[in-house]
């Protein structure tokens, strides 16, 4: 018996009934074609759907971890992977596909919380997309359309957007923006610059592009805008580089004042939070969100780089600066706040958290929005209360080995006299 070709026209085949509006099936699609969408459809929404509960294995007391990630791949709208015309789709594939939803920004909105989430396909581009959550940690639906970014020439890619509502009015975003670096040599397709873009909104819908951040260093990555006014001017947080991945003199996290973020022009920078050798910043290190503000101080999360026998590792780690000078920084606890943990360190890039988001619930919980190696979007959960109470109240990096030991010693010797009373 003749064998059938795969890829031979196929005999014309019964078609599905109309569907409902809002049914989600094309009118006219061929019945094996409409099954299978409409079991895409069922077990995206199952996964959508599914509850995150506490991980019960992880306890320290500052923060709580979820079992699932908070946002994946496969949280990508199934309108925003395939082609639902049956006609042009005949094998209902998928034509965008989607490789990772990573380093999200947050912001609370009608009581929601929401991320802006770095959504890359297949093709290393990366866009803003939208999603909401009626808790914070699962049922998370992306908005119907990813952002519709105005673009600044010759920008090639965007990621990971901090979002700050300003003493101004507005909510602004602020984010990478990278191109190909015109000084590079011919053939070389890796040299990139990078600088720091600026939108600004009123609803999260329509975005007006402003000018890019102009600061006295050649490159910025992981700038952030300060919420309130401080002597009357826009202040930033900054990371000063002297190339798209040295961090060269820059030296850690900067500030800067703006007189006008219409133009972006910024005067001098100041390191504030310095790198240090042997520690968790000592390649370089990064402002996550715009910090909070609470009665002992600003909050600040950021995240730390060192060098490894696997290559870089990134982590999360706190301090405060005070209410009065923001750039002043008041408490400044050792070691990592958050690193990678379990399935969080697989990924694109490996061995990597990453934080750019996070909101404050009315309650004073604090929902802390990270990236877990450049793959997928993960949420831990804690409170201002706790966490001031760990940036106030942990020991500062010892530095050497010996008063590491003493530091140790302090603690365990505290500790048993409380005991023997």
């Amino acid at each position: 018996m003749k064998k059938k070709n795969p890829g031979a026209p196929r005999p014309k085949t019964k078609t599905a009934s109309p569907t409902r509006k809002g049914g989600g099936i094309p009118a006219g699609a061929p019945a094996a074609w409409a099954a299978r969408l409409a079991r895409l459809r069922r077990d995206h929404e199952s996964f959508l759907s599914r509850r995150n509960p506490v991980d019960p294995d992880w306890d320290n007391g500052v923060f709580e971890r979820f079992k699932h990630p908070a946002i994946t791949y496969r949280h990508a709208p199934i309108e925003w992977r395939f082609d639902l015309n049956p006609k042009t789709n005949p094998f209902l594939m998928e034509r965008l596909g989607v490789n990772a939803t990573l380093n999200p920004g947050a912001f609370l909105w009608n009581g929601r919380p929401h991320m802006v989430v770095r959504f890359e396909g297949y093709d290393r581009k990366s866009i803003f997309a939208i999603a909401e959550s009626p808790n914070g940690f699962d049922n998370w639906r992306f908005w119907d359309e990813p952002v519709d970014l105005p673009e600044v020439k010759p920008e090639t890619n965007v990621y990971d957007m901090r979002v700050t509502f300003h003493q101004d009015g507005w909510i602004y975003g602020v984010f990478c923006a990278e191109s190909k670096d015109p000084a590079a040599k011919p053939g070389d397709l890796s040299s990139a610059v990078a600088v720091a873009g600026v939108v600004r909104t009123r609803d999260f819908r329509k975005w007006e592009r402003l000018p890019n951040l102009r600061t006295p260093a050649s490159q910025q990555r992981n700038v952030v805008l300060h919420p309130e006014f401080v002597g009357g001017k826009y202040a930033f947080y900054t990371r000063p580089m002297d190339g798209f991945i040295d961090v060269g003199s820059g030296g850690g996290i900067g500030w800067t004042l703006c007189d006008d973020i219409a133009t972006g022009v910024t005067g001098p920078e100041a390191i504030i939070d310095g790198r240090a050798y042997h520690t968790i910043k000592e390649v370089k290190n990064g402002q996550g969100p715009a910090p909070i503000k609470t009665p002992a101080g600003w909050l600040h999360l950021a995240h730390g780089v060192r060098a490894c026998a696997s290559g870089l590792r990134y982590v999360l780690y706190m301090f405060m600066t005070s209410l009065e000078d923001p750039s002043r920084v008041t408490a400044r606890p050792g070691g990592h706040f958050l690193a990678p943990y379990g399935g969080e360190g697989f990924g694109d890039v490996s061995n990597v958290t990453f934080t750019n988001g996070w909101v404050v619930l009315p309650d004073g919980t604090v929902l802390i929005y990270y990236g877990g190696s450049d793959t997928r979007c993960y949420v831990a959960r804690s409170s201002v209360e706790r966490l001031v109470d760990w940036c106030l109240n942990t020991p500062e990096d010892a530095l050497t080995t010996r008063r590491a030991v003493e530091q140790r010693l302090k603690l365990i010797r505290a500790n048993r006299a409380v005991l023997a009373r």
